[in-house]
């Protein structure tokens, strides 16, 4: 080791920017770019998850399959009879008028009626009686006879306490639950199955005997029918009792108002009321029309007295008034008067004033006026009686109208105390006579038995049974049990959320693959799994793969550290960076492997080196550089192993002093691989990974949960770690080995084999 002698004169240099670069590696990575879904789904990625899972599903398959081929052949038999009937929603229509109850007002409420009436525990109890299935054995029950214990032990308590119970009290309790346990297992085995668009509906009833299967439908088909014609009748027996009652009130109601009327009439002489009212109304019509006319009359000669009145002596006047030119007399008068006059005129011119003539013709012509005069004196006295006849005649017809409007009014009164006893008498004879004819009807058709059911096919033995059906039972098994399978399998694929493949590295992870490590089978002898143990070949050649990987990622030229880490315990995450450092010696790497797991080291373990002095001792100061770097069998590897198990590993790994270590190391080494704790539980690994230029990320296969894993390699970036990859470990390649068909096939076991001579 005398090469590494210098190593403990390294001498600390002024500190660097948190930017400067890290000696021999590139700046840090971004964080790692996550792909929460899976691209382009194949068809045979379905075909992977099947595979994998497919004991899972297989022994759910046998479960579902042999539970169903047990239960089809082991099962006793069971077989169903149908018994079709027709329900109206109307009666027949033997009598014309209506019945008690009316059945077709909603025929949706009516059919769900009657379907629920079909499964009433009533209608089932009537069938059992009918039958006498209470002590039939395919109506018992275990539990009945806990039921009888629980009875017998109360008449027991009730004996002790002095209360002796009767023996019908003490059956009917007994009774009352086994009765209620047949019931409820009879309508377990009933069904029924109306059908569309029709008025049709099957009772169906399941039995393991077809005799009693056959019998139940027709006696439950038949107690319907007698049910519906007892319920009609006794609701048409009630009708009728109470039509009756009520006939009898209505009876004694009209004979009381017709009572109540003829009293009236005797009272006050209301016989025939109606026609005398029918006189007075015209009577007093007459006398209406009468006082009219007289007032009219009156009116008009009123109206020729008041102007003959105003005339008064006026001879021009009186001579153009109209009835004294109608008067002939008075007319003939004027004439003579006028004639008279004339020859008055002519004598004059020829005889004196005294000449007998002259005097003969005045004496005539003054008789004439006196008679003129006195005849209109009389045509205006005529005038005047006229007038006041009139007005008397008015006054009297007004006083025989009054006098008729009193009788109208007390006519109307009578008639009004008439009216109301003679509409109570009519309208409690008409609802008599309703009831009566309502009576009569009621009672035709309770005596009708007229049902609006009827069976259309009645129940015949079955010859087959329903129940087992092996093909169909087994064809629903296979099919049924191969879905629910699957469904499970992809269910708990979906639901498990453990990285299982490389893809899933990097579809959840967003970290490149680099390599695949199959986990070691049972057939391994339990010595330390270094791949310069004599291990299997294809566990080797995984190591070489992953080797061949990190120096292909590797670009930059000087001395490569990395730190080896993991998401939590047992992923394999030393075991991976010890093979790792051994495959880069044994490729001619100079290799330091620095065990910086200071809490829970095993370096030490696989190389069977002692523990001390180490890492943490030449961190404190405790020991050299040179004192702690060990060589071993693998030529090209030197380890530092962890030394002694510090307080504060994060504090050492985080000083200063570490990074002039590794920056020291770099000098001597191609790699130092350096294996830290797992990351969800300490930071040590992320301290480290800051001070290293790279980071290998070791997942463990159907282990590590990828939101766990996410997280993990979340810390990571934000301590600036530079991602070379990720490792999938401990993977059951020979178990999955289609599910990894992609990375390892057993074809490829040839190429492990070492080559022959021949």
């Amino acid at each position: 080791m005398s090469e590494l002698q210098h190593l403990d004169t390294v001498v600390p240099e002024p500190p660097r920017s948190e930017g400067a670069a890290r000696s021999g590696s590139a700046p840090p990575s971004g964080p790692p770019v996550v792909n929460d879904g899976v691209d382009d789904v194949h068809l045979l990625d379905y075909m992977k998850v099947l595979y994998m899972r497919r004991w899972t599903a297989g022994t759910v398959f046998l479960v579902i399959f042999l539970g169903v081929l047990v239960y089809t052949f082991t099962v006793t038999p069971r077989y169903e009879a149908r018994t079709r009937l027709l329900i109206e929603s109307d009666d027949p229509n033997v009598v014309s008028f209506k019945e008690v109850i009316e059945e077709g007002a909603s025929k949706i409420d009516y059919y769900q009626t009657q379907y629920t009436i079909l499964q009433s525990r009533a209608l089932a109890r009537k069938t059992i009686d009918t039958l006498g299935l209470w002590q039939s054995p395919r109506f018992q029950d275990s539990r009945w006879k806990i039921d009888g214990i629980f009875a017998r032990a109360a008449s027991s308590v009730s004996a002790a306490l002095g209360h002796e119970p009767g023996p019908a009290r003490s059956r009917g309790l007994t009774e009352t639950l086994a009765q209620s346990r047949v019931i409820d297992r009879f309508l377990e085995q009933l069904t029924i199955a109306p059908i569309r668009n029709s008025r049709l509906v099957d009772v169906k009833f399941l039995s393991s005997d077809p005799d009693v299967a056959m019998r139940v439908a027709n006696v439950l088909a038949k107690a319907y029918i007698d049910q519906n014609l007892d319920y009609k009748f006794g609701a048409s027996k009630e009708a009728t009792s109470w039509l009756e009652d009520r006939l009898a009130e209505q009876r004694a109601q009209v004979e009381t108002a017709e009572a109540a009327l003829q009293q009236y009439r005797e009272q006050h002489d209301a016989i025939p009321l109606e026609d005398r009212e029918n006189i007075v109304v015209q009577k007093l019509g007459d006398l209406n029309a009468a006082v009219t006319k007289a007032k009219t009359e009156r009116l008009q000669k009123e109206a020729v007295y008041r102007q003959i009145t105003a005339i008064g002596n006026n001879q021009a006047a009186l001579d153009t008034f109209p009835a004294i030119l109608a008067n002939q007399f008075i007319q003939q008068q004027k004439g003579e008067l006028a004639n008279l006059q004339r020859e008055q005129a002519q004598l004059a011119d020829k005889l004196g004033d005294r000449h007998p003539e002259m005097i003969k013709i005045q004496s005539a012509i003054q008789t004439a006026q006196a008679k003129l005069q006195g005849e209109i004196a009389n045509v205006g006295q005529a005038i005047r009686t006229e007038y006041e006849a009139a007005l008397t005649q008015e006054r009297s017809l007004i006083a025989a109208l009054d006098q008729q409007k009193l009788e109208a009014q007390s006519m109307n009164r009578k008639a009004i105390e008439y009216g109301v006893l003679d509409r109570d008498v009519k309208s409690s004879r008409q609802m008599y006579d309703g009831l009566l004819q309502r009576a009569k009807e009621t009672g035709i058709a309770g005596e009708l038995k007229a049902s609006n059911v009827r069976v259309v096919d009645q129940a015949e033995r079955p010859r087959t049974p329903v129940t087992p059906q092996p093909f169909l039972n087994l064809s629903l098994a296979l099919f049924g049990g191969a879905l629910f399978a699957c469904g499970l399998v992809f269910f708990v694929d979906y639901m498990d959320s453990r990285i299982k493949s490389p893809d899933e590295l990097k579809t959840y992870l967003g970290l490149t693959f680099i390599g695949l490590i199959p986990a070691l089978g049972k057939e391994w002898n339990g010595t330390e799994p270094l791949i310069n143990n004599g291990v299997p070949q294809n566990f080797a050649e995984a190591f070489r793969a992953v080797r061949t990987n990190v120096v292909f990622s590797s670009t930059e030229k000087g001395s490569h550290s990395l730190v080896v880490t993991g998401t939590g315990p047992r992923e394999g995450k030393t075991m991976v960076a010890s093979n790792l450092a051994v495959g880069l010696a044994m490729a001619g790497e100079r290799t330091l492997l620095l065990d910086a797991d200071m809490r829970r080291p095993r370096v030490h373990e696989l190389f069977d080196l002692s523990q001390e002095p180490g890492l943490s001792n030449v961190l404190v100061g405790n020991a050299k550089a040179s004192e702690a770097v060990k060589k071993t069998d693998v030529p090209g590897l030197w380890v530092i192993t962890s030394g002694h198990i510090p307080p504060n590993p994060a504090e050492l790994l985080a000083s200063r002093r570490f990074e002039d270590l590794l920056r020291s190391f770099g000098e001597h080494f191609d790699f130092i691989i350096i294996d830290t704790p797992p990351v969800m539980a300490v930071t040590d690994a992320v301290v480290a990974a800051h001070a290293a230029s790279g980071v290998v990320f070791v997942v463990g296969a159907e282990m590590t949960n990828r939101r766990t894993a996410k997280a993990a390699v979340a810390q990571l970036a934000n301590g600036r770690a530079r991602f070379l990859g990720a490792v999938l470990n401990k993977v059951d390649v020979e178990g999955h080995g289609y599910y990894y068909s992609h990375y390892y096939r057993r074809e490829y076991a040839a190429y492990y084999q070492p080559a022959s001579n021949s």
